[in-house]
């Protein structure tokens, strides 16, 4: 069996990946898990150096790289090229949160007449599967956050190459391999599987202890029912497609309609409408024409997408079909080229009645495609909020830094997403210590872990305590009374008082 890579542009073959046999998965997770001990041993500023030359290597490969990946994606070798230098970024970034180390969260409270000595210490869970995802093949795919955070905590890393853009998964693995091999990683510490029924062997191997998923709402739950079927139930980290709602308040939509419908326009059609963080729902008050108003931006604007594959550009024919079967009415659609995977970039417009509990209104339509929805006051806006699922963003658009309803809206959408944005556009997400990459439930499987962010060091190890265990007995970094104590200088909080090196 082989996975098949076609060139979005005009549906033509680009080439062949041999899929992995389930002999090759088991070989690969073996080797990940004699890896493991290795890894979870290393000293997080070692880590942060075999980081460093898997990045220094993505620069070396730029112009390659970035030429594959645009014949593979149609994504552009502009923003490919910006893409491959913000995944060497992000690669250097989670060795400087590794170095730092206080995703350890190491504490040590010292024996009292009533309490015995306590050290606790996270711990690396061991071999972590990732699931990449199809619409960023360099910064969310085979290197991308869930690798990076994951080798940076100390995991090692058996990626599952996508196949929208699989000869260029197979392209990264190598360079990857390469150097951390030449870096001094324990053999092991990265490989990669292809093919669907490997991603299935994969996340039932009993050597993987994690998985980190990024794509659809039925790729992930499927991977998720996977893993705990499985008879040692895994943790899955999965960050999956979302509705991303928008609020334009009343002073908003009085001042400033113009200038939010054409940022919406701008925001959901980014990358033909294939970003995790799309805005695809916006709530708008009535008597102020936005649907209207957001069709002309959207026809000024003349988009004409391409999508990553023909599976994609057909789930958003369908998508359409759907939502004008739930009530909505196109107000404004720009048609594809008719060539390759293209695609309608199309905005609608329904009754907020019909924003009801199952209703296809409420779920992504991955893709250039948007819906606007007039609300009536202030209560039936809150009604239709309290409808939706979760997302991993959620936007409030005003009429500026006195808006009365601003407030009240962050707090609303606060309960329901991720990520809240005031006058600024969700599409993109950055890579800081602050950032939270999630949602409730069904953004993620996990809503308070984050994908993207310092934070994401922590999904992947877990909490032990040490009660009276010898301190040359501990792990290194929980050692405070040796000849060397806290080795791995990292900040510790001893008898409740954080100390920092």
């Amino acid at each position: 069996m082989t996975t098949v890579s076609f060139r979005p542009r005009d549906g033509c073959v680009l080439g062949t990946v041999a899929d992995s046999t389930a002999v090759q998965v088991s070989t690969t997770v073996d080797l990940a898990t004699s890896a493991a001990p290795g890894l979870a041993s290393a000293r997080p500023s070692r880590r942060q150096a075999w980081l460093e030359s898997v990045a220094d290597a993505l620069d070396a490969h730029r112009d390659e790289l970035t030429r594959l990946a645009d014949l593979e994606t149609a994504l552009g070798r502009t923003r490919l090229t910006g893409e491959l230098a913000r995944t060497a970024a992000q690669l250097r970034f989670y060795g400087r949160v590794a170095a730092e180390g206080g995703y350890l969260g190491a504490a040590i409270d010292h024996r009292t007449d009533a309490t015995p000595r306590l050290v606790r210490i996270n711990r690396p869970l061991g071999p972590v599967a990732v699931f990449g995802a199809g619409n960023f093949p360099f910064a969310f795919g085979m290197l991308g956050n869930d690798t990076a955070s994951a080798l940076a905590a100390g995991c090692p890393v058996v990626a599952k190459a996508h196949p929208a853009h699989v000869v260029t998964c197979a392209r990264l693995a190598e360079i990857a391999e390469q150097a951390l091999r030449e870096a001094g990683a324990p053999p092991g510490t990265f490989g990669m599987v292809v093919g669907f029924d490997a991603g299935v062997e994969l996340v039932g191997r009993p050597g993987v202890k994690a998985v980190g998923f990024t794509g659809s709402q039925a790729g992930g739950l499927a991977v998720w029912r996977l893993a705990n079927e499985r008879d040692e139930v895994i943790p899955v980290f999965a960050e999956m497609g979302t509705v991303n709602p928008v609020v334009m308040t009343p002073l908003a939509a009085a001042s400033r309609a113009a200038e939010w419908a054409s940022g919406f326009v701008d925001s959901f059609t980014l990358g033909d409408g294939q970003f995790c963080t799309k805005p695809g729902l916006m709530l708008a008050p009535a008597g102020h024409r936005v649907p209207r108003t957001v069709a002309d931006a959207l026809h000024r604007a003349g988009h004409g997408a391409t999508m990553l594959t023909r599976g994609i550009a057909d789930a958003v024919a369908a998508g359409l079909d759907q939502l004008r079967a739930a009530g909505a009415e196109p107000v404004g659609i720009v048609p594809g080229t008719g060539s390759g995977w293209s695609a309608d970039t199309a905005v609608l417009a329904a009754p907020i009645d019909a924003l009801q509990p199952g209703s296809r209104l409420l779920e992504e339509c991955f893709g250039p495609v948007a819906l606007v929805v007039e609300y009536d006051g202030r209560p039936e806006l809150d009604a239709a909020l309290a409808r939706l699922q979760g997302s991993l963003t959620g936007t409030v658009l005003t009429g500026g830094p006195q808006d009365p309803d601003t407030a009240h809206l962050v707090a609303t959408l606060a309960e329901r997403v991720g990520r809240v944005t005031v006058d600024e556009w969700p599409t993109g997400v950055a890579w800081t210590w602050a950032q939270h990459h999630g949602g409730p439930w069904p953004a993620t499987s996990a809503p308070s872990s984050t994908s993207v962010g310092a934070g994401a060091l922590g999904r992947f190890v877990r909490p032990v305590t040490f009660q009276s265990v010898p301190d040359q007995d501990l792990p290194a970094p929980a050692r405070a009374a040796v000849a060397v104590a806290n080795p791995w200088a990292i900040p510790r909080r001893i008898d409740g008082v954080l100390t920092i090196p």
